[in-house]
């Protein structure tokens, strides 16, 4: 059986779905937004919120560096603007403490070798590596190496590129989000049956989904094939200035999200035919013989 254990929750085949809000970055380097999507999260039903960590010198090339772009903070280059939507110890404090008096789980995708020592030092329940990160073996292995259950996101990759990062990493302690890495993706290229041809290729591992579809059903529907995990950005407003924020769900979609996966969870029962107490009456009257 496909199964792990993130912070006091088994995750895996026959378990409620962990449900992740992902916060990302679409706080915007605001801790009243972080605060306010934590909150907004676990009043949801959430199970975990998700930060993404980076080193900015590390993660942004060199040719990008000097790049002007516009921003809440006036015209800036982009290695400043990376900067200034980045997470220092002091917040990440914070966060933790947030989240403990919330009731909510927390940890990061890390993109870069630093952001992984930095993250250690919360003690995090797990990891995730970002589709942009399966082919970065380095990052991987050190993450894994932390001894946490790490999610990898297999969104802009060929099978090969997949098999390879699950052979090198090993399949113990591992997870595998089937995703799209179009922000937000088209309908018509989210090739859900994904999850069920993870699931057949990797018995062993939890196999989830990481969207980015405007809307919620096709998420209901990963659930539906086998999700044991999903994981959806989550913004206060998606008309609110970032690149995530269009591709995210508001609040209220979200406790629309989590009340319906826990409704199919308990409409896809357990596959073994039986007749139910309430047929009892009916079948009674309208059973001839």
């Amino acid at each position: 059986m496909a199964e792990l254990t993130i912070g006091n929750r088994k995750v895996g085949d026959g378990h409620p779905v962990f449900v992740i809000a992902e916060i990302g970055i679409n706080h915007n380097g605001s801790m009243e937004v972080a605060k306010k999507l934590i909150e907004g999260a676990a009043l949801a039903g959430c199970d975990a919120v998700k930060f993404q960590k980076r080193t900015p010198e590390l993660c942004v090339p060199k040719d990008q560096r000097d790049i002007e772009r516009d921003t809440p903070w006036g015209r800036m280059k982009y290695i400043d603007y990376r900067y200034k939507v980045e997470f220092g110890r002091d917040e990440y404090l914070e966060i933790d403490r947030y989240c403990r008096e919330k009731g909510i789980l927390w940890f990061a995708s890390c993109w870069d070798e630093d952001s992984v020592d930095f993250m250690e030092q919360f003690n995090p329940p797990c990891y995730k590596g970002a589709s942009a990160s399966l082919t970065d073996l380095g990052l991987l292995k050190k993450t894994k190496a932390t001894g946490r259950p790490l999610a990898i996101s297999t969104g802009m990759s060929t099978m090969e590129e997949v098999e390879k990062a699950i052979t090198e990493l090993g399949r113990d302690n591992l997870m595998i989000a089937h995703t799209n890495s179009t922000y937000p993706c088209p309908i018509e290229e989210l090739n859900l049956r994904m999850i069920t041809t993870y699931k057949s290729l990797f018995p062993e591992v939890p196999i989830g989904y990481s969207g980015h579809e405007v809307g919620l059903s096709t998420t209901w529907a990963a659930v539906a094939l086998g999700a044991a995990f999903v994981e959806r950005h989550v913004t206060l407003d998606r008309a609110m200035w970032g690149s995530d924020q269009a591709a995210s769900v508001e609040i209220s979609g979200m406790s629309r999200l989590v009340s319906n996966i826990r409704d199919i969870e308990k409409a896809l029962g357990d596959g073994v035919k039986r007749v139910y107490e309430g047929e009892a009456a009916a079948r009674k009257k309208l059973r001839r013989s």
